[in-house]
């Protein structure tokens, strides 16, 4: 928005040109070849559709058949799969996505599954609670850095993870560390969770460790 003042010294707020692209991802618009590859932390919430939106108001029984009717009318097409790109991204930040609709957090994980070749990916403050159906083959270092994961058993397939920073989440203990015994984990971040403040919770991490290198 912008401010404008009157001849009276009172001021007036009015839309900028570009507020009728603020629910646009930045494929649909027009006269755009940007892919995803080449966005350095891009903004993929969106928002629900007119449809969904409307029968919120009436009926949120029907969100559900909305979002079906939605997928089915409103689908991706081919150009737009190929504009995202997500499969060729190495290096990627979707932190601060402010996820605050069941409908940006499928889209979320939607994109999720497409990184079949990230290497680095940040995802802080997202609020995310389980990303168990993600697998990313090749992230080498993953920071979920203030999220809302309460078990290990909560984090996606990570083969060929080095890093991985989990610090102010909800982890309340280490049940679940085995998943990553095939990964050639070298640093983990517990920092801020319930399991540090555990008895003897150094040692057993240590042990965990162990068997993990083992």
């Amino acid at each position: 928005v912008s401010l404008m003042k009157c001849s009276n010294n009172c001021e007036l707020i009015m839309d900028l040109p570009s507020n009728r692209f603020r629910f646009l991802s930045w494929h649909r618009l027009e006269q755009c070849e940007v892919t995803g590859d080449q966005l350095t932390c891009p903004r993929v919430r969106e928002g629900p559709s007119e449809e969904e939106l409307f029968k919120r108001e009436r009926n949120d029984i029907c969100l559900e058949r909305g979002r079906g009717r939605r997928r089915q009318q409103e689908g991706q097409s081919w150009e737009e799969r190929l504009q995202e790109n997500w499969e060729n991204c190495l290096e990627l930040n979707l932190s601060y996505q402010d996820l605050g609709d069941p409908f940006q957090q499928e889209n979320f994980l939607r994109i999720l599954r497409r990184l079949i070749r990230v290497e680095k990916l940040q995802l802080v403050d997202n609020s995310l609670t389980n990303l168990s159906s993600v697998r990313l083959p090749r992230c080498r270092m993953l920071n979920l850095h203030h999220n809302n994961l309460v078990c290990l058993r909560q984090l996606p397939k990570l083969p060929a993870v080095e890093h991985l920073c989990l610090s102010e989440n909800a982890i309340s203990s280490l049940g679940g560390l085995g998943a990553l015994g095939n990964s050639p984990l070298r640093s983990l971040n517990l920092t801020c969770n319930p399991v540090t403040f555990t008895q003897d919770y150094r040692a057993r991490k240590r042990e965990r460790r162990q068997q993990i290198a083992a």
